[in-house]
């Protein structure tokens, strides 16, 4: 991550931040590591709370348990639903 640059929230896990890091991996990272600029969410993300409250917020697609676990394992759906779902829905482009 690089100081003063800045990136786009695309969900929220365990109140943890989803975020496409300077070497294109979508990591968690904690909400007090950023300054949030603009507050406003995604009319598309879907939000369920967990048994202790805390908050998951994805695109529908994402928004189920298991898929950035696929994700990193290399499933190639989840991978390539990810990336078509970045840039349909977020402008991000995988080249990022």
């Amino acid at each position: 991550m690089t100081i003063g640059k800045t990136y786009e929230v695309l969900g929220i896990e365990a109140d943890d931040y989803r975020i496409i890091n300077d070497i294109n991996i979508p990591y968690l990272y904690s909400p007090d590591q950023f300054e949030v600029v603009d507050s406003k969410e995604p009319e598309f993300w879907f939000t369920f709370y967990g048994d202790d409250g805390e908050r998951y917020s994805y695109p529908e697609a994402w928004n189920h348990a298991g898929f950035f676990e696929d994700f990193f394992d290399g499933v190639e759906a989840a991978v390539t639903r990810f990336w078509s779902d970045c840039e349909r829905l977020f402008n991000i482009d995988k080249s990022v």
